[in-house]
């Protein structure tokens, strides 16, 4: 696994990956990073390097849609509610019960907040545009403070075609 190391708005950030794709993406203070492990190697591959610009992109603004090769580990069930997440359009959020619903598991509710805490490409799996049944803010392993200003972001930034004429 090659892993490199950057700023971002956010703070300091751990991109990992190898030839099967980008495996994570954590704030360095993110509950359930478990740490830099002594396998992993510091090296900037082609697939880090679009993972940091892109990133990097996303942060100014210039950027909505990531385009990267992905490999997150997890179980069938996580897989499958981080595959859901992905379709969770930039500047749009839903509920814990929406995806569970998308899953078909509608009683799976519990579970699939688990699953959403564990994802392992935060942002990139945008993991941080779920919000609770009342659309409050609930859990966030990278933090309360970053999911809200990452939804306050996206929507001050969102592209729309309200108000052009598409010929």
């Amino acid at each position: 696994m090659h892993v490199i190391e950057f700023e971002t708005t956010l703070g300091p950030t751990i991109v990992t990956g190898d030839e099967q794709g980008l495996a994570g993406v954590w704030f360095t203070d993110q509950r359930h990073f478990t740490g830099i492990q002594d396998t992993w190697i510091y090296q900037k591959t082609e697939l880090l390097n679009a993972a940091k610009q892109q990133l990097l992109a996303y942060f100014a603004g210039e950027l909505q849609t990531f385009d990267l090769p992905l490999a997150p580990q997890g179980t069938e069930f996580q897989e499958r509610v981080w595959q859901a997440l992905q379709g969770i359009e930039y500047g749009v959020t839903c509920s814990y019960g929406d995806i569970a619903h998308q899953i078909n598991q509608p009683k799976a509710v519990r579970a699939v907040g688990a699953a959403v805490g564990k994802n392992p490409l935060s942002i990139i799996i945008p993991c941080h545009r779920v919000l609770g049944s009342q659309k409050q803010l609930t859990g966030y392993a990278g933090g309360l403070e970053r999911k809200q200003w990452l939804l306050q972001w996206e929507q001050s930034h969102k592209l729309s075609t309200a108000g052009f004429v598409l010929v």
